[in-house]
Order: structure tokens, then sequence, then C-alpha cells
């Protein structure tokens, strides 16, 4: 064997056995999405699409629709609406960070808007539910504060109710996100802005954002994601028709025993979840094409 030979047979070597060691360090990360992701969906798929009889239908999506319409809709225009109003929320509360002029009210905003990410979602719905019922803390304040009568007071226990525990629970989520992005951004360009008399909000608007939305695009679709499937908000806070389609999906279940109905309103939100994901991969791949 040639020296040359000896070269290509020991490179061939160190290629194989660093490929070995990649597949042997990934391979519990891989397991781990085959088993509790890959193999479930890959069942509740079976059990969707599986008459009596054993053969194809699409008879459980036919009732799904037919039941579900309204409660699909309903779902698709909570989690979009929370969505918007989360990336509002974030974008403000972190260019408060990174441009406030007062650094004792940044620290203290630093300091809380954080305490959400730490409290489950079960947890925020009963303290939702604390909050905004008819005889809850928020009536009680207005009240208190003379802007409104007594017998003004409402319960906020309906789709409103789901909207802001969406957004108090997730929008530091997506702020811590946005915030630790924006620290990242080169102090120099927003020194240029100021000195050219830009004010705050278009800096803000014209010179942070712009450098950040990749990573706010990561933080709404993952928040968009993450709404649909929780079922503790929306069944402690709105029970009632229409109400989310976890909601629905606990109802076929419990009630029923109905496990193909509920695999196709899986489906149907693993559909839902679905549209985030293809728009945040047409911003990715759209924003490598522009680098």
């Amino acid at each position: 064997m040639t020296s040359a030979e000896a070269i290509t047979v020991s490179s061939s070597t160190s290629i194989l056995r660093g490929r070995t060691a990649a597949l042997v360090l990934v391979a519990p990360a891989l397991a781990v999405v085959g088993l509790f992701f890959v193999a479930p969906l890959g069942m509740s798929a079976v059990v969707a699409f599986r008459g009596k009889d054993g053969a194809f239908t699409l008879e459980h999506f036919a009732k799904a629709f037919d039941f579900y319409t309204t409660d699909l809709l309903f779902t698709l225009a909570i989690v979009l609406l929370s969505t918007l109003l989360i990336g509002l929320a974030a974008i403000a509360i972190a260019g408060y960070l990174t441009l406030g002029g007062h650094p004792r009210t940044v620290a203290i905003l630093r300091w809380l808007y954080r305490w959400p990410l730490f409290i489950p979602f079960v947890v925020a719905g009963q303290l939702m539910r604390t909050f905004l019922a008819k005889n809850g803390m928020l009536n009680h304040v207005l009240i208190g504060s003379g802007l409104i009568e007594p017998l003004s007071a409402q319960s906020l226990l309906d789709w409103r109710g789901i909207v802001v525990a969406f957004v108090w629970k997730q929008a530091p989520f997506v702020t811590l996100l946005l915030a630790g992005a924006m620290a990242s951004i080169e102090s120099q360009h927003i020194e240029a802005a100021r000195n050219l008399g830009a004010k705050r909000l278009r800096v803000l608007v014209d010179i942070v954002l712009p450098q950040v939305r990749g990573t706010l695009l990561v933080g709404v679709v993952l928040s968009f994601v993450t709404m649909l499937s929780v079922l503790s908000v929306p069944l402690m806070i709105n029970p009632n028709s229409p109400t989310m389609m976890t909601v629905d999906v606990a109802y076929r279940i419990s009630t029923h025993a109905d496990y193909p109905v509920a695999n196709a309103l899986c489906l149907l939100s693993l559909a839902l979840a679905a549209i985030g994901a293809v728009f945040y991969l047409r911003h990715a791949v759209a924003s490598a094409e522009r680098g």
C-alpha cells in the first residue's frame, strides 16, 4: 500500500469514526423524539383514519367538522389574537428595557416581567378566575378607584379571559428572547440614530426591530404552538361553547370515550400548528437567500 493510499484509508476511517461518534451523541435525543412524539403521532393518525371495520375512512374528520367547526374557528381566532398581543407586549417591554431612559424603572421592569415564566398554565388559569370574575380583584380595584359603578361590574371569564391569560403567561417568554437579541445589537447603531434626532419609538421601529425580527418570529411561533396545546386555561375560564379544541378533545375522551374523533381533532390542531411552522420556515428561507 502506497503512502497516498494509506493516507486515504486513514482519512476515511477518521471520518467514519466521527460520524459514528456523532450518531452516538444524538441517538438519545432521537430516541426521545421517536418514542414520545413520532410514535404517538403515528398512532393518532392510524386511529383517526381507521373505521370500525379497520378500513380507511374520513368519517371521524367529518364528525369533527360537523360538531366542532365553530370551536375550530374560535381556537384559531383566540390564538391569533393572543399571538398578536404577545408580540406587541414583548416589543414594548423589550424596547423599553433596551432604550429606556430611567434606570430604576428599567430595573424594576426587568425584575417584574419574568414572574409569569415560572407559573404553570393551570395556576395561571386559577389566578385569572379570581382576578377576572365579576367579584374578582380587577372589579374591586376599579370600583374602589371610582372608575366604574358596582352595578357595572362584569365578568371577563369568557374569550377575553383566555386572551388575557395567554398574553400574561407567554409575553415574558417572548420578551426574554427579544430583550436578549436587542442587547446584542451594536450600540453605535442606536447612538447614531439618536444623534440624528430620532425619538425612541423611531429607533425601535426603524433600527432595532429589523435586526431582531427573526428572534421575534421564533418567539411568537413557539407561543402560537404552545397556546394551541393548552387545556387548563380554556377549561377553567371558558368551558362553554364555543370553546377551544383542547376542551373538545378532553370532552370526547372523558365523556364519550370517542378516541377516533378525539384523534381527528388532535390532527386538526396539528394542521393549525403547521401554519405557524410554514410561516416561520418561509421567513427563514427568505432570510437565508437574502444573506
